[in-house]
């Protein structure tokens, strides 16, 4: 690749060449479908990523009827994707274009980041795909990538580190081809310009990337300084009646908003103000969980009881055992689930 083209006509070239073209939110400027494909995107991979998109826009097909759906099945459909929310934004983000908006996406990315959960980079990615505009997007994928090829040291998310790459991002903007430019930028650090092993010799800047000039591959981006990790513990009671488990819905806000999960707290308490006596209570093993901010571990009782003579509490569901893993609950309580549903009576 020709050294006097610009970093925009070098990226745009290998992008045509070497760049993703088959994913499935590609090949419309569909805001709904760019929208909904970003925010899945956000601190999650494409491959995990695609069936959830899949299903999801099966369901709710428009901007219109996710916001006439009701935020518990949204929830749902989000169930193991983490981030909840995300969800819960998107739900949010739907009624006020359908709301304010009449149902269409504001068409600039200054517009689009005044909706909730959508933020600068998000916005641009957003308008650059569905309507042309030029406009810099700079997610963490970027961020390495900028770092890399211009030997930018520091933390990106310090504040002063932040705002170079934006002045950096919208310096390099194409004049033409904003598409391919952002779609490129979103390949090249996704597929070469990885976290963990870059794949250099590949990459349109192998030539002039400081960091593969300086051996600094693996120093840049420069981590964030570390911290002590928040340590958290908490007992979960899985209530169950042989052939039915009982979950209850969080509240929308926090941890796992919207989601179902065991009722927590202390066996004796919990079954008592349900109005249950466990025929049989026993600890099973510790699963832990690792949030952003900090790690969780889930300490599971599993108590048995008679049937049931009514639902309970408002919230709570008696679930088949063996559908209650696929219900709308998180990763680890879908684990837990698992073992007991698959475990011998």
């Amino acid at each position: 690749m020709p050294k006097e083209q610009s970093f925009a006509q070098r990226l745009i070239a290998w992008q045509q060449v070497a760049g993703r073209h088959d994913l499935p939110w590609q090949g419309s400027r569909d805001p709904y479908r760019v929208w909904l494909s970003e925010i899945m995107l956000q601190q999650t991979q494409v491959t995990t990523v695609i069936p959830y998109y899949q299903r999801f826009l099966a369901s709710f097909p428009d901007v219109a009827v996710l916001a006439a759906a009701p935020i518990e099945r949204v929830v749902e459909h989000w169930a193991g994707l983490g981030y909840y929310a995300r969800a819960r934004n998107l739900h949010r983000c739907a009624q006020q274009i359908v709301a304010v908006h009449g149902g269409f996406f504001p068409k600039t990315a200054a517009e689009l980041a005044e909706l909730p959960g959508i933020g600068p980079s998000t916005a641009a990615a957003i308008a650059a795909f569905s309507f042309g505009e030029r406009a810099a997007i700079l997610d963490g994928n970027v961020k390495r990538v900028l770092c890399r090829v211009f030997g930018i040291s520091g933390f990106p998310g310090a504040t002063a580190i932040d705002r170079k790459l934006w002045q950096l991002a919208e310096a390099l903007l194409p004049e033409n081809g904003i598409e391919a430019y952002t779609q490129g930028l979103m390949d090249l650090g996704a597929t070469l310009c990885t976290r963990g092993t870059p794949h250099c010799p590949a990459c349109p800047f192998a030539d002039n990337c400081v960091a593969r000039r300086d051996g600094r591959q693996k120093e840049l981006p420069e981590p964030r300084p570390r911290a002590a990790i928040p340590e958290r513990t908490s007992t979960f009671v899985l209530i169950t009646d042989g052939t039915h488990l009982l979950l209850e819905r969080r509240p929308a806000s926090g941890i796992w908003g919207g989601l179902l999960v065991p009722p927590e707290g202390d066996p004796e308490t919990v079954l008592a103000a349900r109005g249950l006596t466990a025929v049989d209570c026993r600890k099973l093993p510790d699963l832990k969980h690792v949030f952003t901010h900090f790690r969780l571990t889930l300490q599971p009782v599993l108590c048995r009881v008679a049937p049931p003579t009514s639902v309970g509490e408002p919230g709570s569901e008696w679930l088949a055992l063996n559908k209650a893993a696929d219900a709308g609950v998180p990763t680890p309580i879908g684990k837990l689930i698992r073992l007991v549903a698959s475990a011998p009576d």
